[in-house]
């Protein structure tokens, strides 16, 4: 073998041990968090944390899968929360409400009574994933 043989053939060695381990690498990588949405008042205290992976952990409780459609209701919910969230909306609890929410997303935390969502479309979708994946994947009560 000539030397430029050997160092075409060491190279393509070198070339794929790197890939190996390169790829090797990518295998650890977790999907982040969408949002934490806690939901107090009466009743049970419910948090729901929401992975873009599709899995949701209820009231700490190990990661279940999540639906496909609550995964893209989740999904639109983070981004068109991300505004609000951003300029770190609060809302006051009235003498009407029952329960009051918490959502921490990437860019903020924004905090609403449930009466607050006749109003803003956004946070009645909010209320509404709270209760479709505690009866659903979480197999809480509403």
């Amino acid at each position: 073998m000539t030397r430029s043989g050997s160092a075409r053939t060491f190279a393509a060695w070198l070339a794929l041990a790197l890939g190996v381990n390169v790829a090797g690498c990518g295998l650890n990588v977790q999907a982040p968090d969408l949002f934490m949405l806690t939901r107090t008042g009466q009743g049970q205290r419910l948090t729901l944390l929401v992975n873009d992976a599709g899995t949701i952990s209820c009231n700490g409780e190990h990661s279940k899968q999540l639906p496909d459609p609550l995964l893209l209701q989740a999904r639109d919910l983070a981004t068109s929360l991300g505004s609000d969230a951003k300029a770190k909306l609060r809302i006051a609890p009235t003498a009407d409400s029952v329960f009051s929410f918490a959502i921490k997303l990437q860019a903020g935390t924004i905090s609403f009574p449930d009466t607050a969502a006749s109003s803003h479309q956004e946070l009645a979708t909010a209320e509404l994933f709270a209760v479709q994946a505690a009866q659903g994947p979480c197999g809480l009560g509403g």
